[in-house]
């Protein structure tokens, strides 16, 4: 009996090793198929918002088993499982991103492989512009406090007015107005002005802002004032002479009336020397021309030729205001208004002795060949007189 027991329990020691070899047999197996994983990157520094195609095709199991899936984790919390070894993903977050690969196969094994890919973060655009200008300011458009996160040097490109193609490229959205820090921008109209900032880092990334600024008109008060512009000249003359003389009585004004008189000098003996006959002559830079000869009247005054008009112009209104984008977009505005131009410009005064002969002969020579003369000129001109008022 006790023979038969030693025997039994010798048996059941020897089916317990059994079993206990074959179980770590089969540890021991898996242990053996267990896979290499292999990752690899397209590139591993990029900007932010940009795609890094990963490779994981260089990874084996033993046979005979089989890789059956691949596990991605991105470092920025994101994950997926595929069964091809390759799978791309985009980065939205800026810094050093951990990727890592588990490569599992069809008997649970498993095995990861890692790559580090750094997110560069695109600069920070800090703008500084005033809310508005005036027509005809210069605006300081200062983007110089921008940086980059990663401490690295920036470049700064000004587009001054996106709607405007100002390289003739054919794409208005494009243009390097300017490339200063700082820049300074005249607008001499009225109106909202919308243009762009874009700054890169040392590694191209890009940060663009659009910006808005609020060109006002200027406000002037508009005057008209009367003015008696008066000139003399005098000269003298032979017959078949001339004296031409110019002159601008108008000049940043109106002409609403002129009169003019030619006079010539009496003759010492009036009876004896008969007048001398001259002509007086004007023409206009505006197209208008006119003449008038000397006549006398009387024998007892002056031998005389007059040139005189009235309403020129018309005499404007005075003291109120307009809105323009410079006093001398304003005053050309006024002074060139339709209907309103007569006289402006270069007026031409001829004088011609036509006539100074023949008088009564003293010892048979002409005691007087030509004649003295004088030009009395009077114009009465509204000047023009704009003051800004604002905004």
């Amino acid at each position: 009996m006790g023979t038969m027991a030693s025997n039994q329990r010798l048996t059941v020691s020897l089916v317990v090793m059994s079993l206990l070899l074959v179980t770590v047999s089969g540890c021991t197996g898996l242990g053996s198929n267990v896979p290499n994983a292999d990752l690899s990157a397209d590139r591993t520094e990029i900007n932010l918002g940009e795609t890094v195609n990963f490779d994981a095709r260089d990874s084996s199991t033993p046979s005979p088993t089989i890789i059956d899936e691949f596990v991605w984790k991105f470092g920025d919390g994101n994950s997926k499982t595929t069964r091809q070894g390759i799978t791309s993903h985009t980065f939205l977050n800026p810094g050093f991103h951990e990727v890592e690969v588990t490569v599992l196969n069809d008997e649970g094994e498993a095995d990861r492989a890692s790559i580090s890919i750094f997110v560069n973060a695109p600069p920070t655009i800090v703008l500084d512009i005033p809310t508005y200008i005036k027509s005809g300011d210069t605006a300081t458009m200062d983007a110089s406090e921008s940086f980059d996160p990663e401490g690295a040097g920036i470049a700064v490109i000004w587009d001054f007015n996106i709607f405007s193609d100002s390289n003739n490229d054919g794409d208005p959205a494009n243009d390097a107005d300017s490339t200063e820090h700082t820049a300074d921008l005249m607008i001499d109209q009225a109106g909202n002005r919308t243009g762009s900032v874009t700054v890169v880092d040392d590694k191209g990334a890009i940060s663009t802002a659009n910006w808005n600024l609020v060109v006002v008109s200027r406000i002037f008060n508009i005057v008209w004032e009367e003015k008696i512009v008066e000139a003399n000249w005098n000269g003298y003359l032979e017959q078949g002479e001339s004296m031409i003389i110019e002159h601008r009585p108008s000049e940043g004004g109106r002409a609403v009336q002129l009169n003019s008189t030619l006079t010539l000098s009496r003759e010492l003996i009036p009876l004896l020397l008969p007048e001398d006959n001259f002509t007086l002559s004007l023409d206009m830079e505006t197209g208008w021309s006119t003449f008038s000869s000397t006549s006398q009247d009387n024998i007892t005054e002056n031998t005389t030729a007059t040139i005189d008009r009235g309403d020129m112009n018309s005499y404007p209104e005075s003291g109120y205001t307009l809105s323009a984008d410079s006093k001398e977009a304003l005053e050309s505005l006024l002074l060139n208004q339709a209907g309103e131009r007569f006289g402006q410009g270069e007026w031409t005064w001829t004088i011609t002795a036509d006539q100074c002969d023949p008088d009564t002969p003293v010892d048979g020579v002409d005691p007087d060949q030509g004649n003295d003369w004088e030009l009395s000129v009077t114009v009465i001109v509204m000047m023009l007189r704009i003051s800004e008022v604002g905004p």
